[in-house]
């Protein structure tokens, strides 16, 4: 039988990627997250993924070094953890990693209505022990004016709560939150890429690259071309080669370069490597640049149809990538996807023939 070693304070996982210190004292578990017991501003599950551990072995020292001084925890040592405060510790932490600027504004946005719907609802300083899933189900009603937006504010709220939750021993279950099927929108490709890249080449030419490498390189074009600089290329300029931080899925991306794109890229090549391709300078436009060209470019085309965006030359990409190869991989790893479930989904929203005539049952 292992004997409990009391006010022995050890790091101890939280999480996957959380820690806590624990120890125990008058036959009593104690677990502390960060030095607020010892008046110590020291947070380490607040910090980067890398610097984690390290902080909790510092936190660590710091209650062994408390503890030898004469310092006892006690029922009044914990502080409450109120509801308000889950969603704002989980929003602090999450806009200090590397999330996209997107990401952390829709969070932001949740968590006000959250704090919103908390106050009027008088819950903002209960205890976590009093919240319900039966409370986040009416939030995500009260304030979701559509399905679509169900689906998404049910997800950030998941974000900003569940883990926190559980790291603190409430575990509530968000998949008892059924919401309304959402119509699944059928994306429309484009029939004819070549005379619609000619046009667009005559609007803007910065424009019309990017749409040539969206279209071609199966690259997302308000980020991944946006921020592309010459130095991402090879030598020839063949092969473009992206860093994990530059890309949605987090993981490297490494495409041949085809040469309709390569021949426009050499163009603008004056001989600095650090300079955008776009710009010409260190710096790349801001993320708006490429949204504002093309919808100053939709309201003078004649040859757009309805619902057409920028996003349907990858659309209109991955169609072709997967009628050529029939691979479901092989679009996976085109289209950077960070799971194959990923490419499977995007695929139904397309208008890719699943199954041929000869295919079907006969009488």
């Amino acid at each position: 039988m292992r004997v409990k070693q009391e006010l022995t304070p050890r790091v101890t996982k939280k999480n996957s990627t959380e820690y806590v210190i624990s120890f125990w004292y008058d036959n009593k578990r104690f677990r502390f997250s960060n030095g607020q017991a010892i008046d110590l501003d020291l947070s380490p599950n607040t910090s980067a993924l890398i610097d984690r551990l390290r902080q909790a072995e510092v936190l660590c020292s710091a209650y062994t070094i408390a503890i030898r001084d004469g310092w006892r925890p006690s029922a009044f040592n914990e502080p409450l953890v109120t509801i308000d405060a889950i969603a704002q510790n989980t929003l602090k932490r999450k806009c200090s990693l590397e999330f996209s600027s997107s990401y952390k504004k829709d969070l932001i946005y949740t968590e006000r209505l959250w704090s919103e719907f908390l106050q009027y609802k008088r819950l903002a300083n209960k205890s976590i022990r009093d919240l319900k899933i039966d409370m986040i189900r009416d939030f995500i009603y009260a304030y979701a004016p559509s399905p679509a937006s169900m689906a998404n504010l049910k997800r950030n709220i998941s974000a900003l709560l569940k883990d926190e939750l559980e790291s603190n021993g409430v575990v509530l279950n968000f998949s008892r939150i059924k919401l309304p099927k959402v119509p699944q929108q059928l994306h429309k490709p484009i029939d004819d890429v070549g005379a619609l890249l000619s046009d667009i080449k005559e609007f803007n030419v910065s424009l019309h690259l990017c749409c040539l490498m969206t279209y071609t390189m199966l690259l997302r074009p308000h980020r991944e071309v946006r921020c592309l600089s010459f130095r991402d290329f090879n030598n020839d300029f063949t092969q473009v080669s992206l860093s994990g931080s530059k890309v949605k899925s987090k993981r490297n991306r490494v495409l041949p370069v085809p040469e309709v794109v390569r021949v426009e890229v050499l163009k603008r090549f004056t001989g600095s490597r650090k300079d955008n391709v776009f710009t010409l300078t260190e710096e790349p436009y801001n993320r708006d640049y490429f949204k504002t060209l093309w919808s100053r470019y939709k309201r003078q085309s004649r040859l757009l149809e309805r619902d057409q965006t920028l996003y349907s030359f990858r659309h209109t990409g991955a169609i072709k990538v997967f009628e050529k190869t029939g691979s479901l991989l092989k679009l996976q790893q085109v289209m950077g996807h960070s799971d194959m479930k990923v490419s499977l989904t995007y695929l139904r929203g397309l208008e890719v023939k699943q199954l041929d005539l000869e295919d079907l049952p006969e009488l």
